[in-house]
């Protein structure tokens, strides 16, 4: 049996301090819709920069033009480096841009990704950028290849009350060790052990969308409960039984 161990993008940093983050890159569809939304606001602030500096005439335009390149431009680098990695559609989306160690994104970093978004754009609407997006686990575009940046999921506190609410849920289930109805390979074992650590921070809906990525191993589990059949499985192996 073929067992994708890539069950969640998250990778892990270890820190100076000797402290573990881990970190949830963000893929290519909330990243596009993030790209909407600061892509309308710049159309807004364009529209009304002409309108307002159309009563200057030829003058006016040429200051326009001069507003347009450098919000173009230095939209997404202002925000990146003083609202905390999040332009407004980033933070809409609960997107922000780190450093691939997780420390703030550094002024060179931010300019380098920004400035190389027209390589990305190539050929089309971000073709060359989406294409390096789902060849590496972390999603980045060329850009941020080139930068060591990486965009992020930020943690809520919804998530974090939804995290707590469901590990209190399971501390207080008894957990069934579950005997597999396969021989399982060592890579496999520690998948199902690294899903059941996971799970206290991850919401049911996600564990469970998780675990149905196993495929057969969970074929026996019923509909809605196949994270708690990983689990029991995660206890089986550690000898809970």
């Amino acid at each position: 049996m073929a067992l994708d161990t890539r069950l969640d993008t998250v990778y892990t940093v270890n820190t100076p301090e000797g402290i573990n983050l881990s970190l949830s890159p963000a893929g290519p569809m909330p990243r596009m819709l993030a790209w909407l939304v600061d892509s309308l606001i710049r159309i807004v602030i364009y529209i009304v920069t002409f309108i307002v500096l159309a009563i200057l005439g030829s003058t006016g335009t040429g200051i326009a033009l001069i507003i347009t390149f450098l919000v173009e431009w230095f939209y997404p680098v202002y925000f990146e480096l003083f609202k905390n990695g999040q332009t407004p559609g980033k933070k809409s989306f609960n997107l922000y841009v780190v450093q691939e160690n997780g420390s703030p994104v550094t002024p060179a970093a931010s300019m380098i990704r920004n400035l190389l978004r027209f390589v990305d754009f190539l050929p089309l609407f971000y073709g060359f950028g989406l294409v390096s997006m789902l060849l590496n686990r972390r999603f980045q575009r060329l850009g941020d290849l080139v930068a060591a940046t990486v965009v992020l999921y930020k943690e809520n506190e919804v998530l974090k009350t939804a995290s707590n609410d469901n590990s209190t849920d399971e501390s207080s289930e008894i957990l069934v060790s579950i005997r597999p109805s396969m021989s399982l390979e060592i890579k496999e074992q520690q998948t199902i052990l690294q899903f059941q650590q996971r799970q206290k921070s991850l919401t049911k809906e996600r564990a469970e969308e998780l675990a149905g990525l196993t495929g057969s191993l969970v074929a026996e589990a019923e509909e809605g409960a196949q994270a708690k059949y990983l689990n029991g499985l995660s206890h089986w192996i550690m000898g809970k039984r």
